[in-house]
């Protein structure tokens, strides 16, 4: 499908910046938090009625994990109420609304990787908030994408979160710290460049729904920070600890790994790259 009119929430954000490498300038209206707080409701209509998007790409959220254990309203304001008004304006323009959503929707207990068909179950605020803003979504907006995705990294960097979990690493090795970092919560790091390339090309299938998009592969947190070491060849003080010697305000899944059963049946689609191909590629472009 020939999208003429883009309208991108949370512009400027890790996965936003990359979207916009990927999506033709003279189509694309990206919208800021300064632009646009999703939160006022009238002044969200007002905007949109006045953009008249046929496509809404929805990167907007409240993302720091630990701080929505304290700040419950909020996250469902932003992570859900928002979302809902959003759908309601895009069903009344007749727009479709790709909402981006997270892994943690799931509590991580099945032991392999969840596919579409899986039941969501949330244990932390974030999750529960997010998966509430999916079935707003989809519920109040008749041609709405749902695309669930983890451990996301890319060069802009997380607003939410002040950047991304490679820069932090890097950053404490090259002060010499010591570094421990959980090795029993299991994910797949994913690029934001080739995720914001796979949403792009899942778009112009025409496709609703849910999907998983992530780069291939999986690894506990340790094992990633391990490789991130290995491949800029830096020496760090790199210690595996079990979850239970990092207690955060809000849990996390054990093994969150996505997989994608809904994509393999589209046409002409290529999966991501592995995750170790995709953190090569972020660091040598990062030092470029």
């Amino acid at each position: 499908m020939d999208y003429k009119r883009i309208v991108l929430l949370g512009a400027g954000g890790q996965l936003a910046s990359d979207l916009e490498m990927v999506i033709p300038k003279e189509k694309l209206f990206p919208l800021q938090e300064v632009d646009l707080d999703i939160c006022d409701t009238q002044k969200t209509r007002r905007i949109l009625e006045d953009l008249r998007p046929d496509l809404l790409i929805n990167t907007a959220a409240f993302v720091r994990v630990d701080d929505c254990e304290e700040q419950e309203e909020k996250a469902f304001q932003v992570n859900a109420i928002a979302v809902k008004n959003i759908a309601q304006i895009c069903q009344d323009l007749n727009s479709t609304l790709v909402q981006i959503s997270t892994d943690y929707v799931f509590d991580g207990e099945k032991g392999e990787p969840y596919t579409e068909v899986d039941l969501p179950n949330p244990i932390s605020v974030y999750g529960a908030s997010k998966l509430a803003g999916e079935n707003f979504a989809l519920n109040y907006c008749q041609k709405t994408l749902v695309v669930r995705s983890s451990g996301l990294y890319g060069q802009a960097g997380s607003l939410g979160k002040g950047g991304n979990f490679v820069e932090t690493m890097i950053k404490m090795a090259q002060e010499g710290k010591t570094i421990r970092v959980v090795d029993d919560q299991i994910l797949t790091p994913t690029y934001t460049v080739d995720l914001a390339e796979a949403l792009m090309a899942l778009i112009g299938t025409g496709a609703y729904g849910i999907f998983h998009l992530t780069n291939q592969g999986s690894c506990s947190w340790y094992e990633f920070a391990a490789e991130i070491f290995k491949l800029i060849d830096i020496q760090a003080q790199l210690t595996p600890i079990p979850t239970s010697q990092y207690p955060t305000p809000a849990r996390r899944p054990r093994n969150s790994t996505l997989e994608s059963q809904q994509i393999d049946q589209l046409a002409g689609h290529k999966h991501l790259p592995l995750w170790q191909d995709a953190l090569r590629t972020y660091l040598t472009v990062r030092e470029n």
